[in-house]
């Protein structure tokens, strides 16, 4: 039974163990994976939430690793809805008190069933070569330079579509977001905001994954970036169509903001998201 009052504490005490509380409950459900040695099991975990994206673009993702891993690897999703994603994929659900890009802090915590290397991908990518380079990188957590660095080369924030850690190891980064949720959604634009802010504030810092092994597709692939903006924003199409395709270092390509894989017309494109 869920305690309303506590001798002694305060109102702010209260909230953050209620909160506290929520995530214990919704983890007791979370469904229990196999345990497997630390130094051989891998995971490529994903993130659904809502209805942005569609069952279509994990099981694409889902297809993509297995065609570029050759590392033995377990696929898992965290979401809100399974309905329609491949039997093959494990599911892990969400807790309901998460919402949108906020629900990404989560893979953080050491309640979830994992043991081993995650690497965490953004369903927004299309995958372009071989990707084991990416859990062999280090030992330690790795994630990119955010995109910004097109335009500012010596842009240091992060981009959190790709990350990889130990599971479990960053758990204190999951307890600094949700002892103080509301406060850092509305002191940050988003999750990745938040991940450098409390990679600098713990000195826990990241090691940067090479620019080139996972590029914007829209700003460091193509010549023209621009769209059809009298387009509904995750609708938008680009104006025109580019012959182009990756550099051969380059594992991942990111869709961030508009178009999305499934708009976008660039042959190279559509012959790898599937």
């Amino acid at each position: 039974m869920v305690k309303k009052y506590v001798d002694g504490e305060t109102k702010e005490e209260r909230k953050t163990r209620k909160v506290l509380e929520k995530v214990q409950k919704s983890v007791e459900d979370v469904q229990i994976l196999p345990q497997k040695s630390v130094n051989n099991k891998y995971y490529v975990l994903c993130l659904k939430h809502g209805t942005k994206y569609s069952s279509e673009y994990v099981n694409k993702l889902y297809n993509m690793v297995m065609r570029n891993c050759t590392l033995d690897i377990e696929f898992v999703c965290l979401t809100d809805n399974a309905e329609g994603i491949k039997s093959n994929v494990t599911i892990l659900p969400l807790p309901d008190y998460l919402q949108g890009w906020w629900c990404k802090p989560y893979m953080f915590s050491s309640d979830l069933p994992l043991n081993g290397k995650v690497l965490y991908v953004d369903l927004d990518v299309v995958i372009s070569n071989n990707i084991d380079k990416l859990f062999e990188f280090t030992d330690s957590w790795a994630t990119i330079r955010d995109f910004t660095r097109k335009m500012r080369p010596t842009w240091k924030k992060y981009n959190s579509s790709v990350v990889m850690f130990q599971a479990g190891s960053l758990n204190n980064f999951w307890q600094d977001f949700i002892n103080k949720q509301k406060e850092h959604q509305r002191k940050f634009h988003g999750d990745q905001d938040w991940l450098y802010d409390v990679a600098q504030r713990t000195a826990h810092h990241a090691v940067l994954y090479p620019d080139t092994w996972i590029l914007s597709w829209k700003w460091e692939i193509r010549q023209n970036k621009d769209l059809h903006y009298n387009m509904p924003r995750g609708k938008r199409q680009l104006r025109t169509i580019e012959h182009v395709t990756p550099p051969n270092d380059c594992c991942i390509t990111v869709f961030h903001g508009d178009p999305n894989p499934e708009n976008c017309e660039d042959p190279w494109v559509v012959n790898n998201w599937k």
